[in-house]
């Protein structure tokens, strides 16, 4: 089949117009309703300034194509989650190019539940439709109905915590400029915490630049502002809020690999026994948090689709990926940048201990070297080199995602990314700062 350039693995994403255009936003409504079979589809989008009108002529596709619209209006990506399964519709579409640069848009979409569809589940199909454009147009049109009240989702979220237990903690609360200002607001209201807001105002011209705090250049805004007001926590999304990162006491940023471990531990209490779902690239300190608090850790490939997919499969209460993507059963298992830290302010609440202390022993136990990526020639050729120079140690290999060499004291993962051509590397060790150090300068000389 011919290929669109836009339709990637997990969803649909590119530059603005070359890539992705009203025409063919207008075309994916179409495909997606005949695909589906849909009578009831939810529409939201994010600031970026190409959104709105992409959403209008998504719309009219749907509509056109005979389907129901929800538009649910300026949101983030879980809203649109939560408005199909909540309200049993039979599909959902945001539109949102989540941290890309300014210029790119694109689509998650989900079927009935709230169950994404991929490459694998549908996606390539929609894709074909719209390149032949196979149509009816017989159907009797659809109606849009605007619903973008948020109460019964800022309620859902507010199921997660014990109300009882929350402190009077102090919160900077950083929006980005993306798409979280008016829920962050929302929730604040119902929560007995001191809350500075900083860049909560929309704004898809990203006056302070793009939203994705995983870039340590965007993260001095939030540590800067935590440190000025003495807050507890500081808190800061991506543009489509469907990821937020933690920043301590102290302003320090906390790696989302800890927070795994953190959050499963935290859910395991109310449901012993569970399973958690964990990605490949760092794994020790999640799977001995897990094992500690009586869960069963399980390991699955990278990607919001694999997870999802495999937390079903296990009926697992939670799943969590180290690029602070974190899942929960009772959020159709969909990812959510809000009950991460609503669950952190209950655990530091609860405990009386800042997130540092919280964090500090795992972090020692097992310290990591974070996401560092890399631009390359040939990727498996480079695969290939890495493989050979380290084969002489006898490593365990788990080829799950990427390439993972498990030393015993040190443990390595390395995969090419998704989207870029890029590799990235994490290695972790067991109580070692140092080791991590020197494996990673061992490892970058073989990339050259």
């Amino acid at each position: 089949m011919n290929k669109l350039s836009c339709f990637k693995a997990y969803d649909v994403r590119g530059k603005v117009p070359e890539e992705l255009n009203e025409e063919l936003a207008y075309k994916v409504g179409r495909a997606f309703v005949e695909e589906l079979n849909a009578s009831s589809v939810a529409v939201g989008y994010d600031i970026r300034l190409e959104s709105e009108g992409l959403a209008a002529a998504l719309k009219k596709g749907l509509t056109e194509a005979g389907a129901n619209v929800v538009d649910i209006g300026l949101c983030g990506t879980e809203e649109v989650y939560f408005a199909t399964f909540h309200r049993k519709l039979d599909g959902g579409i945001m539109i949102t190019a989540s941290h890309n640069p300014k210029g790119y848009n694109g689509m998650k979409l989900v079927g009935k539940g709230a169950k994404p569809i991929s490459g694998d589940s549908g996606l390539k199909a929609i894709e074909q439709r719209v390149l032949d454009e196979a149509f009816n147009r017989e159907k009797s049109p659809g109606l849009v109905d605007f619903q973008p009240e948020k109460s019964a989702y800022i309620q859902h979220l507010m199921s997660y915590v014990d109300m009882s237990v929350l402190k009077s903690l102090k919160l900077v609360m950083d929006a980005g400029n993306g798409s979280a200002g008016a829920v962050i607001k929302q929730i604040a209201e119902k929560l007995p915490f001191d809350c500075v807001f900083v860049n909560d105002t929309p704004d898809g011209n990203f006056p302070n630049g793009v939203p994705n705090p995983l870039l340590p250049e965007m993260r001095s805004i939030t540590s800067n502002a935590v440190k000025e007001h003495n807050a507890d926590l500081g808190i800061a999304w991506d543009g489509d809020f469907d990821r937020c990162f933690l920043f301590d006491e102290n302003g320090e940023f906390i790696e989302g690999y800890y927070l795994v471990g953190l959050l499963a531990e935290t859910l395991l209490d109310k449901q012993p026994g569970g399973k958690v779902i964990h990605d490949p690239r760092l794994t020790w300190n999640t799977i001995d948090q897990v094992e500690k608090a009586g869960g069963v850790p399980i390991q699955s490939k990278t990607g919001h689709a694999f997870i999802k997919e495999r937390m079903r499969l296990e009926d697992a209460i939670y799943g969590g990926e180290m690029s602070a993507h974190h899942y929960f059963k009772d959020f159709a298992y969909c990812d959510s940048g809000m009950i991460p830290w609503l669950l952190i302010m209950q655990l530091m609440s609860s405990t009386g201990k800042p997130l540092s202390e919280l964090v500090s022993e795992r972090m020692k136990a097992y310290p990591c070297s974070g996401e560092i990526n890399y631009k390359v020639q040939d990727v498996p050729v480079v695969l290939e080199k890495v493989m050979e120079h380290f084969a002489s140690l006898n490593p365990l290999v788990d080829k799950t995602d990427g390439i993972s060499l498990d030393f015993g004291h040190w443990r390595m993962n390395i995969r090419a990314s998704n989207t870029e051509p890029l590799l990235r590397l994490n290695v972790e060790s067991k109580g070692g700062e140092e080791l991590v150090r020197n494996k990673v300068k061992e490892i970058e000389e073989l990339l050259v």
